[in-house]
């Protein structure tokens, strides 16, 4: 069974920055493609970063060039490196497979103030 345990998340001003992480197990990691999701209040999760097996990465428009996805195969660990943060960067961030499974972490909250 997967298990996802995202951290990271916090308080920040804007332009500040913060590094998630995400612990996977349960899965083979290093073969899935992953990503990383996002739920703002009243509105619906969306995938704002993916990372292959290979490295190969691919961005939502409102992150690209600030956010960075990348992965430790032998940690079994996801991260996203968030930069230049925006007071619409405000969510609960998730991670989770491309093709996510049903279930999902406990998410981790980034608050970004103006």
């Amino acid at each position: 069974q997967v298990q996802l345990v995202e951290s990271g998340g916090g308080l920040v001003q804007d332009g500040g920055s913060l590094r998630l992480s995400c612990v996977v197990s349960g899965i083979v990691f290093s073969i899935r493609t992953m990503g990383w999701y996002r739920q703002a209040p009243g509105k619906q999760r969306e995938l704002v970063a993916r990372i292959t097996r290979g490295g190969t990465t691919n961005y939502a428009d409102s992150v690209k060039n600030r956010f960075t996805i990348s992965r430790d195969n032998p940690k079994n660990t996801l991260f996203l490196q968030m930069n230049s943060l925006k007071t619409e960067d405000t969510a609960v961030y998730y991670c989770n497979a491309d093709s996510p499974y049903a279930t999902w972490g406990q998410g981790t909250q980034v608050t970004v103030s103006s």
